[in-house]
């Protein structure tokens, strides 16, 4: 039983064929998604993704403004995530959240001071944390360790692409780290030595769909389905069956979740 820790199969990119994307998922072993509702938190693209959730039962919720959307946060947003999540079905986690200083779609002292404020709403309401961080490696991890310390939940760097340090610091901090199609490509040798020495206790593996297809998909749309290559290339990388991925990465989701 695979599980693709972070999806976003309620975009538009899967409009046309949401549900037989979920049913190729189950065919090939996905039997969990977490689906990452992302975007203007005034648009109701939170909205869509909790009700993605609670149509199908494989499928959980995650919600969260990205670092992209920070500039549309504000005490409403803050409001409205927490009411969602308090009336929301099957509402996991808070995320995904962060920097991304590459794009700088947001001021970057924005993005800082959104972070924060998220880090603080989601100590509030009892759940973990999912991290995105691009080009802001060290004001990520600072952050963190002034804002989230102490914190009962931790949470999960999603899509990792970072430096061994930021492995090793985030490590550190109790978090999980979460490897996705990127791994497969073929200058990705500094990240598959990264993948090679997680902890299995700490492992993840996801889609991050529709973008960052592995291979034998690149330049495809993603689906949750491939999450299985990402799977398969990490358990050649330790030298164990891709089963064995399977059932300890489901293993740490449901963990790191709560989930039963």
């Amino acid at each position: 039983m695979f599980t693709d820790s972070h999806a976003h199969i309620d975009g538009p990119e899967f409009d046309a064929d949401r549900d037989p994307v979920i049913e190729r998922a189950q065919a090939a072993g996905v039997t969990t998604i977490l689906n990452v509702g992302t975007g203007d938190p005034h648009s109701g693209a939170f909205e869509r993704a909790i009700e993605l959730g609670r149509k199908h039962p494989s499928v959980y919720t995650a919600i969260g403004t990205h670092p992209h959307d920070a500039r549309f946060y504000d005490d409403a947003a803050e409001q409205k995530t927490k009411q969602l999540i308090a009336t929301g079905e099957r509402v996991v986690a808070w995320g995904e959240i962060g920097l991304d200083f590459h794009y700088d779609n947001s001021p970057r002292d924005v993005q800082v001071e959104v972070f924060k404020g998220q880090l603080r709403a989601a100590r509030e309401c009892d759940l973990p944390v999912i991290i995105h961080t691009r080009e802001a490696e060290s004001e990520t991890i600072e952050i963190l360790r002034s804002d989230y310390a102490g914190a009962a939940r931790r949470g999960v760097f999603h899509c990792f692409s970072g430096s061994r340090e930021l492995a090793e610091q985030a490590l550190a901090l109790d978090f999980m780290i979460s490897f996705s199609g990127i791994v497969t490509f073929r200058k990705a040798e500094d990240l598959r030595e990264i993948a090679k020495n997680v902890p299995l206790d700490r492992l993840l593996v996801e889609t991050d769909c529709p973008f960052l297809a592995p291979v034998p998909y690149r330049g495809k749309r993603n689906e949750p389905a491939y999450v299985v290559e990402v799977a398969r290339c990490i358990a050649e990388l330790r030298g164990v069956e891709v089963e064995e991925v399977a059932r300890v990465t489901t293993e740490n989701f449901k963990r790191f979740l709560r989930l039963n």
